[in-house]
């Protein structure tokens, strides 16, 4: 199969201090393959500048491929990745979060199973490999494994990052599952209907992470966590 274009697929709220610096970082990444690149930003009614750091990126960088779309109302990250992955033309997805914990010089690292005929769904995970990690928070770090613990038992999967921003798949994948959550509980509902497919391939890379503390901007607390164990158990 050729694959010809990557949509990054960007869901952002509140996010104007930093959205232009993932754009500048996107923008100098050469894909393998020489992969053209879709950006999407959907904007989930932000209060802040987003919206207008958006609009004054795009006037400057008009060589850029950048579709904004804004949704009227706040619905979550979830919804908006919905919009985003419902939008995407490119023959392989990924998922880039607006702020700067995770790094678009490592899409190729996700990307080379694909290419190379592998995988047809590729996690970047935070707890493996030799790549940087930020140390932050301990507790955060007990939640995700045993969030990723409970979803591997229903999935028999042996993810080690279930929770991980970085998913990329083949577009015609995921965007043949009903996606229904709206916060942060697309995380859990993708994964554990991703493992229904036949067939399917799912692979697991190494990647860097730049977490960023609660006064930073980090939005994820402690009620995300019991809907994501809901979720596990409510898609399985």
């Amino acid at each position: 199969m050729t694959f010809k274009k990557l949509s990054i697929i960007i869901p952002a709220y509140n996010e104007g201090p930093t959205i232009h610096f993932i754009l500048e970082k996107i923008d100098s990444v050469i894909l393998l393959g020489n992969l053209e690149k879709e950006i999407i930003v959907v904007d989930d009614c932000s209060s802040d500048q987003t919206v207008d750091r958006l609009n004054d990126y795009m006037k400057k960088h008009p060589d850029q491929t950048i579709q904004l779309i804004q949704h009227p109302k706040n619905q979550g990250k979830g919804a908006a990745l919905h919009t985003g992955i419902k939008q995407a033309t490119g023959d392989i997805l990924v998922i880039q979060d607006a702020d700067l914990e995770y790094d678009p010089n490592e899409f190729n690292i996700l990307l080379k199973p694909i290419l190379d005929g592998f995988a047809d769904v590729v996690y970047g995970s935070r707890f493996i490999g030799g790549k940087p990690h930020r140390i932050l928070f301990f507790w955060h770090s007990i939640g995700n494994k045993i969030l990723t613990f409970l979803s591997n038992a229903l999935t028999n999967l042996n993810l080690t990052d279930m929770e991980t921003c970085y998913k990329m798949f083949r577009t015609d994948v995921i965007q043949s599952i009903d996606l229904q959550e709206k916060r942060f509980g697309f995380e859990p509902e993708v994964t554990a209907k991703i493992a229904k497919i036949k067939g399917v391939r799912i692979y697991e890379v190494g990647i860097s992470y730049f977490g960023r503390t609660f006064e930073e901007g980090k939005k994820i607390g402690w009620k995300d966590g019991f809907r994501a164990i809901y979720c596990i158990l409510k898609y399985h």
